[in-house]
């Protein structure tokens, strides 16, 4: 008898609606959209320009290097490039990677 009233607690449970496991999905399906939006899409962009900005520099530009370098560039090469820093206008041999921005001249900003 107790078999029986088991069996019929689970017959009469009701079946999962085909609705809940999309509802259970949706939340996932929202959040790729949103993470190359707010993550991937911005890393993106700030790398083409860094890119770009590696292809553009020329000799003479100031740079700034990713360990905090100020100096002018003297050379470029294939991957590397020749600066000098003042105040001794030491020479040094730089990869272009470690290139964190390219500093404009303050008599060029001023006009």
């Amino acid at each position: 008898m107790i078999v029986a009233t088991n069996f019929a607690f689970w017959a009469a449970a009701p079946a999962p609606g085909a609705g809940g496991g999309l509802s259970m999905l949706l939340p996932i399906l929202l959040f790729i959209p949103l993470l190359y939006l707010l993550m991937i899409r911005p890393q993106q962009k700030k790398q083409k320009q860094w890119q770009q900005m590696l292809t553009s520099i020329k000799s003479g530009d100031r740079i700034t290097t990713a360990g905090g370098i100020r100096g002018t560039i003297l050379s470029i090469k294939d991957d590397s490039i020749v600066i000098r820093v003042p105040p001794d206008n030491l020479k040094l041999e730089v990869a272009k990677s470690a290139i964190a921005s390219v500093t404009q001249p303050e008599d060029a900003s001023s006009s």
